[in-house]
């Protein structure tokens, strides 16, 4: 193999671990690697690149099962870019959603934490203020 380098120094040259490359390698993201007669697994040297397209897609929110489709796609000779541009569109809504959901927790927690402050100005010393129970008056 011509080029190639050994798991190792492409784990070292992604800023993977070893544990990485051959979980890659067993999911099939990254193509099984020829054995030399010593056993030791060696990859071409354009893994590299795949290796941090990888690693790229999962830090943008794809999982390796989206990143295995696309790579399959790819490697058949058919741009994955619509599949890519369409995934990536719906992490974006799936974040906004995910956004707008903590924006409104947020919200009810100051709620909360501006009446809790007023039951303890309220509640003298040494008495319990009952903050998870549910103020008498308000009972829904």
């Amino acid at each position: 193999m011509n080029e190639a380098i050994f798991s190792g120094e492409l784990a070292r040259l992604c800023g993977v671990s070893p544990d990485t490359i051959r979980h890659y390698e067993r999911v099939g993201v990254l193509p099984v690697a020829v054995r030399g007669e010593n056993g030791y697994r060696r990859f071409p040297r354009e893994a590299v690149a795949r290796v941090l397209t990888i690693r790229r897609a999962l830090a943008i929110g794809f999982s390796l099962a989206e990143v295995m489709r696309i790579l399959r796609q790819r490697d058949g000779g058919a741009p994955p870019c619509r599949t890519v541009r369409a995934l990536a569109g719906e992490k974006l809504d799936d974040l906004d959603r995910r956004i707008a959901e903590l924006t409104a927790r947020r919200e009810e927690l100051v709620k909360m934490l501006e009446e809790w402050d007023g039951r303890l100005a309220r509640t003298p010393d040494g008495e319990a203020a009952l903050l998870l129970e549910q103020p008498k008056g308000n009972e829904s």
